[in-house]
């Protein structure tokens, strides 16, 4: 039996029950090609700080009422402009 369209949900469950029951040959003609990343991963990135460089940064993000890390990833976007 075939499905004349591709589900159109972010259900995973539906998906794979969908997908368990049809061949990706008979839809072919659904298909594109995706040429960018759909899904975009963060990266960890450890940073060593001397004590007095540290407690700067962290004196400046509790004035702001916000995390030292947060205050970090806002400086890198501002200087790379995202």
């Amino acid at each position: 039996m075939k499905a004349t369209e591709i589900p159109k949900t972010d259900s995973i469950k539906a998906l794979a029950q969908f997908w368990d029951e049809h061949d990706l040959t008979d839809f072919e003609d659904q298909l594109e090609e995706v040429t960018e990343p759909i899904f975009q991963r963060e990266i960890e990135l450890r940073l060593r700080l001397e004590v007095p460089e540290f407690e700067a940064v962290d004196e400046m993000a509790r004035k702001k009422g916000i995390k030292s890390t947060d205050l970090v990833k806002q400086w890198i976007h501002e200087r790379i402009a995202l």
